[in-house]
């Protein structure tokens, strides 16, 4: 599955949008729901277009310069539909950076871990309540985005469980 052509694609199911419009979806709207690394859009957007799976043309709304208006093709919305659909069974292992860390946790010293986790601890609590507090929050038009932050809540949640328990191994 290619994460980035549901992304955009997804974007422009809902309807033509030029360049600034789609940075803005993404920056304003979806950052803090994905992990998602997007350096440029154009990019994408230019392979995508070669693939036949978008349309640009060229639009101008009153007086402002001319911008490239991007759209989903008949071929762009079957590929969204195939990836979309593909994506519900896709399970990738999540991967979380102190995953590392705990390889080598037997090299570590235990006052320094123990106080390191607890540290982590905190922050991810502070996590939650920033993540439901975002969800308590959402405009109407993106109240469908709390199920996103639903789930980040859990994940949340059970890491902070699983550090909990590491700290009381530690004791």
């Amino acid at each position: 599955m290619n994460e980035q052509e549901l992304l955009f694609l997804g974007l422009l199911k809902a309807g033509p949008k030029h360049g600034y419009e789609i940075k803005r979806l993404l920056k304003d709207t979806l950052m803090p729901f994905i992990s998602l690394d997007i350096k440029s859009i154009y990019y994408p957007l230019k392979k995508m277009e070669e693939k036949g799976l978008i349309a640009k043309y060229a639009g101008r709304e009153g007086n402002f310069p001319e911008k490239h208006i991007y759209s989903l093709t008949p071929k762009g919305e079957k590929r969204f539909d195939s990836i979309l659909n593909e994506s519900f069974l896709t399970i990738k292992r999540p991967y979380f950076n102190i995953d590392l860390s705990l390889y080598f946790l037997p090299y570590a010293k235990p006052q320094i871990a123990k106080r390191r986790f607890r540290a982590r601890v905190l922050f991810l609590r502070r996590i939650k309540r920033e993540l439901a507090a975002l969800k308590k929050n959402l405009k109407p038009e993106i109240k469908h985005l709390g199920v996103i932050l639903e789930h980040n809540i859990d994940l949340v949640q059970a890491e902070i469980k699983s550090i909990s328990r590491l700290i009381k191994a530690i004791l």
